[in-house]
């Protein structure tokens, strides 16, 4: 059973929210530094917006099984995801800033309108501005939420097109659910490529992948300019050292083991392929405490006016 809910709300001269529709749950607003909601349908629905790091405001879902799941507003960005026992299984690397100045380095960071370089900024803007709330759902005890991000005049000044983008997240006991929507409102055809840069958190000498034999490799290691195309012939893929790898027309299911006593299951609809990436030496830091595992669509989407585009990623562990 599903239940739906919203609310539209601004920030006060006290930092603290007010609601002009109680019954209803989140609408957007702009320039938000603290946010707390006491709201008795908030607290039903498994959702509290409140204020991360950077005084950036943030929502935070909670299961009635006890999981968790964290999501800044700044990027869209899903920031946390801990199983009940309070294990996070997503990763933020120590080196992140929440300044709005970059973008949110972990989690799972959105590529969009472009994945990697390109004629736009890398890996486009869709990680580098507020997305807003929209709905919020309570479907069979659990929270769902629905962001979206919409062309303004700081996006059509890098990319001159129209377009709506929805981006639900479901948290369940065990699972945690994405679907990104991208429609066309612009009144010419346009393309995209997109991506979520998912970091998971790993031991990455103990790490493996199962699920990409067969697939046709890019392999950006030692030159990513002139990637080397292949085919993986490996049952179990690992991370010896720097990788940085596209894996094209990859299954719909992949299996993470993260070394940590974790089997993350990486189920997708229409990510046609996968990326994975640990960055090595050159992010001595932090490189042995993740690897990104990555639902992708590498080559360009078209779509027509009022057309849409949909993927759903589905991450659990058993």
């Amino acid at each position: 059973m599903a239940m739906m809910i919203s609310m539209s709300f601004c920030v006060n001269t006290n930092n603290t929210f007010t609601f002009s529709n109680p019954p209803r749950l989140f609408k957007r607003c702009r320039g938000m530094s603290f946010a707390s909601l006491s709201n008795k349908e908030s607290t039903k629905l498994g959702v509290h917006l409140t204020e991360g790091e950077g005084n950036l405001p943030k929502l935070v879902l909670s299961s009635p099984a006890g999981s968790e799941a964290e999501i800044y507003l700044f990027g869209g960005c899903v920031t946390s995801w801990k199983l009940p026992n309070g294990k996070d299984l997503l990763f933020v690397r120590p080196d992140a800033v929440f300044n709005k100045k970059k973008p949110i380095s972990g989690g799972i960071p959105h590529c969009f309108p472009q994945f990697g370089p390109g004629p736009i900024q890398q890996h486009g803007f869709g990680r580098n501005l507020d997305w807003t709330v929209v709905d919020s759902e309570n479907v069979e005890g659990n929270p769902v939420v629905t962001l979206e991000l919409k062309d303004e005049p700081y996006t059509r000044a890098i990319w001159d097109f129209s377009f709506h983008a929805l981006y639900k997240v479901s948290l369940d006991a065990k699972s945690l659910s994405t679907e990104l929507k991208i429609k066309n409102t612009d009144n010419e055809a346009f393309s995209f490529s997109t991506a979520l840069h998912t970091y998971f958190r790993a031991s990455v000498s103990g790490a493996s992948v199962k699920g990409l034999k067969g697939s046709k490799t890019l392999n950006k290691d030692p030159d990513p300019k002139n990637p080397l195309e292949g085919q993986e012939e490996r049952d179990v893929v690992t991370f010896p050292g720097f990788v940085d790898c596209v894996y094209l027309n990859a299954s719909n299911e992949l299996q993470l083991d993260n070394g940590l006593g974790d089997l993350i299951s990486i189920k997708n609809t229409n990510w046609s392929d996968a990326v994975l990436w640990n960055p090595y030496l050159t992010m001595e830091a932090s490189y042995k405490d993740f690897v990104c595992v990555e639902n992708a669509k590498i080559e360009s989407v078209q779509l027509e006016p009022e057309q849409t585009w949909t993927a759903v990623q589905h991450l659990s562990v058993a």
